[in-house]
């Protein structure tokens, strides 16, 4: 891939209505303080079609607000050709990387948005949907450190081109 060319990244959870959204506005919004917003294209999605359409969980949407992040975003479901179009698949937990895989998603492609933070010994980001507000913002403070770390990470990888 061209340096001028997009790093394009899909983050994947569920139902794309908590974590994975969350995701996506959180990298958006930290790729614009940094002025690298153009190089990147950046969307999100779930393994599961229930929420299709919809808005952010209302909850998570909350819990966003009070931090200072404005989430947004319409859920959709991860479609075959997303694996074609995606250089990053960044999946929030191993139950969605293994329903990638079994869709046909190339390994390699593949990886937990936990695996960029080393400062937290979890791997996986937890699933708040049947939890309470507390388990909203942990994700939320999770998913933030997480995407930090995964822009230096891909901004890194983009200058060495």
């Amino acid at each position: 891939m061209a340096k001028d060319q997009k790093t394009q990244i899909l983050f994947v959870c569920m139902g794309n209505i908590c974590r994975s959204p969350l995701a996506e506005c959180v990298f958006l919004a930290e790729s614009i303080s940094r002025g690298v917003e153009s190089e990147f294209e950046i969307d999100s999605a779930g393994t599961g079609g229930w929420h299709e359409g919809q808005d952010p969980d209302a909850r998570m949407r909350d819990a966003a607000h009070a931090k200072g992040i404005k989430l947004s975003g319409s859920a959709r479901q991860v479609r075959p050709e997303d694996f074609s179009r995606f250089e990053h698949i960044v999946c929030m937990d191993q139950q969605n990387r293994d329903a990638l895989l079994s869709m046909g998603a190339p390994s390699s492609k593949i990886s937990l948005l936990l695996e960029y933070d080393n400062s937290v010994t979890e791997q996986e980001v937890p699933d708040p949907y049947y939890g309470g507000e507390e388990g909203f913002h942990h994700v939320i403070d999770l998913v933030s450190s997480a995407c930090q770390q995964l822009l230096d990470h891909l901004t890194k990888k983009r200058e060495k081109r």
